[in-house]
C-alpha cells in the first residue's frame, strides 16, 4: 500500500512519547513479521492501544492495519487519519464487509490488529474472546501473533480521566506465532489463544515495575482497586443498556 499518512502519525506518536518520556519494556517484539500476512492481537485495555499496539510492530519494520469502530471514520478529525492510515471500519450491524477487507488486506501480505475482546476491559483483565479473529486467520492462511499491552489504561481509559503523567511505564509483551487452518475447530482455537494470552498479561503484570496495592487500574486478583470481571460485566450492560435507550 501507498502509505503518505501513516509515517508522520507515526514520528507524531514517537514525539509524544518522547515527551511523555514514556518507559517502555518491550518483550518478543522479534515475533512478528518481517514480511507476509498475520493477524496481531491485542488485549484491549485503553483508547490509545491503536498506537501503542501499533508501536510494538516497528521493530520488525511494519504497519499494523487496524480493526476499528467504524465511528472514527466518520470523525472530522479522526476520519481522515484512519482512512489515510488504511485502517478498517467495522460496523457492528454489518460486519462482513469489514471481514472481507480484512482478509484481502492480509492475503497482501498486510498485518491486521483485531482485540478479540471487542471492547475495553473494565477489569483490566481478559473479557471472553470472539472467534473472527481466528476464523480470519485460517481463512487467509496465515499466523496469530498474541500481543499484551500494559500500562495503557493509566493514560486514557473508560471511566477515568485522561492522566499524561510524565516517565510513566509501558509494557509491550510479542508471543510466538500461533498456527490455525481451517480444520481447526474455531471455538477451541480461541479459548487456545485466550489461554495463551492471559499467561502472558500474568507475566507481564507481575513484571511491571510498579504494583501499589488498591491502584485503580490494577486488577482486584492482583490486590488493585480495578472492579472485579463480574462487577465490569454489569458495568458494561448498564452502559449498553443506556445505549440502547438513547
Amino acid at each position: 500500500m501507498r502509505d503518505i499518512v501513516y509515517p508522520p502519525v507515526i514520528a507524531l506518536a514517537k514525539t509524544a512519547f518522547k515527551a511523555l518520556d514514556l518507559k517502555f519494556t518491550m518483550v518478543g517484539t522479534e515475533h512478528v513479521p518481517r514480511t507476509g500476512g498475520a493477524v496481531i492481537a491485542l488485549n484491549h485495555i485503553s483508547y490509545v492501544d491503536f498506537v501503542i499496539g501499533g508501536f510494538g510492530a516497528q521493530p520488525s519494520k511494519r504497519l499494523v492495519r487496524f480493526m476499528a469502530k467504524e465511528v472514527l471514520f466518520r470523525h472530522r478529525v479522526s476520519g481522515p487519519l484512519m482512512r489515510g492510515m488504511h485502517h478498517i471500519p467495522v460496523d457492528r450491524d454489518a460486519g462482513s464487509a469489514s471481514y472481507r477487507q480484512a482478509l484481502s488486506y492480509l492475503k497482501a501480505g498486510e498485518l491486521v490488529g483485531v482485540f478479540p475482546e471487542a471492547t475495553i476491559s473494565r477489569s483490566f483483565e481478559l473479557k471472553q474472546f470472539k472467534s473472527g479473529t481466528i476464523r480470519m486467520a485460517a481463512a487467509a492462511g496465515v499466523p496469530v501473533i498474541p500481543m499484551i499491552l500494559w500500562g495503557t489504561q493509566r493514560i486514557l481509559t473508560k471511566d477515568h480521566p485522561k492522566d499524561f503523567t510524565r516517565h510513566r511505564p509501558v509494557s509491550i509483551t510479542v508471543g510466538a506465532p500461533i498456527t490455525v487452518t481451517r480444520q481447526d475447530d474455531a471455538t477451541e482455537a480461541t479459548e487456545h489463544l485466550r489461554t495463551t494470552m492471559a499467561g502472558m498479561l500474568d507475566e507481564t503484570i507481575r513484571a511491571y515495575p510498579e504494583q501499589p496495592p488498591g491502584a485503580w487500574w490494577l486488577p482486584a486478583s492482583y490486590g488493585g482497586g480495578a472492579p472485579t470481571p463480574e462487577e465490569a460485566e454489569r458495568l458494561d450492560q448498564e452502559e449498553l443498556s443506556r445505549r440502547r435507550n438513547r
